[in-house]
């Protein structure tokens, strides 16, 4: 018997559709999970968008106050979509509200805040899942497998990058991301919190680091109406940006492996440039996100000269089964939301956790401060035992 499972989504922009879309797709790849999401209410605050979706989307109701979701007793779990500087806030209500959240990352602006919703998570006996969504691609999943099984030998060195250009534009509106109170630390929580996420689910614990960081585009025009996603806005008003618009810097792992994160919001030619290179004494691994559905492996006993070989993954790998029927077939990036639904529903079904954690926005987060304190200082900054 299938049960149904009321859920509902605050904040209805970009993330808030991926989000329904994918609750709307998790019985198509997964029909034998036991619960069946039913979408109860959609809150946003901007006028207009909430009954919007729930018109486009078949949402029950609509509303633009997410208080009156936390107070729905038809709502059981709840998909957090809202800016950064609400999460901790309406995560916690959430939570002691008794239901189940699916929160975007980095959860908060700083590791108080993601531990503050963790708390809240665990006293409240609900499930949490987190939206790093990468470490859901079955390439990913494959290719830390292939490093556990030790075919690459002892892991010394990775590269994780993320490139994007969505901030290159100099006329993007100076919305709440370009602000310390509200956005945080910029291109860390947007993009380098994915990368620690991808570089700790690789190779586990990250020890100590480095970092430098850097404002490209010190100046942006403030928007003159409610904005969407990387709106542009010229002839407004000039303010500041106030946090980070790249971050560089160098990993040492618990296990002695070294390791380079750099991440760019601002990077003209780059569109979703995102990837790892891990080296083993034996061998490597290369992931990029661009061609998600397949790895570069080098594996053998040849040491110079070794060839890399292109792998698609197929059935065996991850959650690709769920999707495609064989290797080389391609999946997308909404499929791996539609991943991270199903074991968020999974996780809700069962009591236990399935898939990222808010013990991992809280390890994640407490990387990402390092990373502050060590651009403040220019010293090799340690990170908290088990982040």
């Amino acid at each position: 018997m299938v049960e149904s499972l009321g859920v509902a989504v605050v904040g209805f922009g970009w993330m808030g559709r991926v989000h329904t879309q994918a609750y709307a797709r998790v019985p198509h790849h997964y029909p034998r999970l036991g619960l069946r999401p039913h979408l109860v209410t959609v809150a946003e605050d901007v006028p207009g968008r909430a009954e919007e979706a729930a018109a486009r989307f078949g949402f029950a109701s609509a509303t633009r106050d997410w208080r009156e979701v936390a107070a729905d007793p038809r709502v059981r779990a709840v998909s957090i979509t809202a800016p950064n500087f609400l999460h901790r806030e309406i995560g916690v209500a959430m939570a002691e509200a008794g239901k189940h959240i699916w929160i975007e990352k980095p959860v908060g602006l700083t590791a108080a805040d993601a531990q503050a919703v963790a708390d809240a998570v665990a006293k409240a006996g609900v499930q949490g899942t987190v939206g790093f969504n990468y470490r859901n691609a079955p390439a990913v999943e494959a290719a830390r497998d292939l490093i556990a099984s030790g075919e690459i030998g002892t892991v010394t060195h990775v590269r994780v990058r993320l490139f994007s250009d969505y901030a290159a534009h100099p006329d993007s509106a100076l919305t709440w991301r370009y602000e310390r109170e509200r956005g945080g630390s910029g291109v860390l929580g947007d993009l380098a919190s994915h990368g620690a996420d991808l570089a700790r689910h690789l190779l586990g614990d990250i020890a100590s680091l480095t970092a430098d960081t850097a404002v490209f585009i010190p100046e942006r025009a403030r928007p003159t109406g409610a904005t969407a996603g990387h709106t542009l806005a010229t002839g407004g008003t000039l303010g500041p940006v106030e946090n980070e618009d790249y971050v560089n810097c160098l990993l040492r792992f618990a296990s002695g492996a070294r390791g380079v994160l750099e991440a760019c919001r601002v990077s003209v030619g780059e569109q979703n440039n995102y990837g790892f290179e891990v080296h083993g004494t034996k061998g490597a691994v290369f992931w990029d996100f661009r061609r998600m559905n397949e790895l570069g492996v080098s594996r053998g006993a040849t040491y110079q000269d070794q060839p890399v070989s292109t792998v698609y993954v197929g059935p065996g790998d991850g959650e690709f089964g769920a999707f495609q029927p064989g290797a080389a077939n391609a999946m997308g990036y909404d499929d791996l939301k539609v991943i991270e639904a199903y074991r968020f529903l999974r996780s809700v079904a069962e009591g236990i956790p399935h898939g990222a954690t808010l013990q991992d926005a809280v390890r994640g987060a407490a990387v990402l401060e390092a990373m502050v304190r060590s651009a403040e200082s220019g010293a090799w900054v340690d990170v908290p035992s088990g982040a």
